[in-house]
């Protein structure tokens, strides 16, 4: 079956995907994730902006143009795509630097803290949120589809606002846009991979907490106890993942569960259990912070 057009596409202010005209036949999908024909391979999409009603009233619409996907490696990532990764990724840190001080009054009257609490929490927070994305596109590349991670400017904007109003993180960064031919099963599949990578990263936070390497010494304080990053890692990489197993949507559960009922009541109950295990285990696994 066809996958659908990612419904957060429509969030972008350039969008590739606009007036998008299909060609006529398709290889069908392979399970083994080899490559399709180059029947794939070009797309057409308009030159002007994608999203502005005024010059398809009162102007000329723009001419459609090839848009080359690239065939090369799975890991192949455009100068556009590392643009949009860049942005989500300043704005996301910046929106985390906010909610450290209490939005932007506190960072006002106390900049130095501003600057360390930002820091403190991009650096467990961040590879969450950029592996979580990778793992979709991966994944998608992997069954021979076009994927590229497009930002999206108005929840990026949203977050960082919310985040200096309020001191509250809730953010929309953007989407992975995926562009092919998919069955239900690998549609599935391609969205539960960034849940999944987000539970490995949980997995190599509190293999490190074990060994004994938490931080000591650049810590925060959250609520009365100080903690360290890998604490923060392993919270920040369960409820990532968790919050986008939420089935509505444009989150990566609404995918999943379409695809499997059974499968995504599955990953809903580990993620439950890892909720539970940081919430009575892990605390009991750190060292002794003064």
């Amino acid at each position: 079956m066809a996958a659908e057009r990612d419904p957060r596409a429509s969030r972008l202010e350039e969008d590739p995907f606009e007036r998008t005209r299909s060609p006529g036949s398709h290889t069908r999908a392979r399970e083994d994730g080899n490559w399709r024909q180059p029947h794939v391979r070009v797309v057409f999409a308009s030159n002007g902006q994608g999203g502005q009603p005024f010059f398809r009233v009162f102007g000329e619409e723009p001419q459609p143009r090839r848009v080359y996907i690239h065939k090369g490696s799975i890991w192949h990532f455009s100068r556009i795509e590392i643009e949009h990764l860049t942005q989500a990724t300043l704005a996301f840190s910046l929106a985390l630097a906010f909610m450290s001080v209490g939005g932007i009054f506190g960072a006002l009257n106390a900049p130095s803290e501003f600057i360390r609490g930002g820091i403190f929490w991009m650096i467990p927070i961040v590879p969450a949120f950029i592996v979580h994305e990778v793992a979709h596109k991966i994944s998608a590349r992997h069954y021979g589809c076009w994927a590229e991670f497009r930002a999206s400017p108005g929840g990026l904007r949203f977050g960082v606002i919310l985040a200096a109003v309020l001191g509250i993180i809730f953010m929309a960064p953007g989407a992975v846009m995926v562009m092919g031919n998919t069955t239900k099963q690998q549609f599935g599949k391609i969205a539960l991979a960034g849940p999944l990578s987000n539970i490995f990263l949980w997995a190599i936070g509190l293999g490190l907490i074990l060994l004994g390497l938490e931080t000591t010494e650049f810590t925060y304080q959250l609520n009365e106890n100080k903690r360290g990053l890998l604490y923060l890692w392993c919270w920040g990489n369960v409820g990532l993942g968790a919050f986008n197993m939420i089935p509505f949507g444009p989150l990566d559960g609404r995918k999943v569960k379409t695809w499997s009922n059974a499968v995504y009541w599955i990953w809903v109950s580990v993620f439950a259990g890892l909720i539970w295990f940081n919430l009575n285990i892990l605390p009991n696994l750190l060292p002794n912070i003064s």
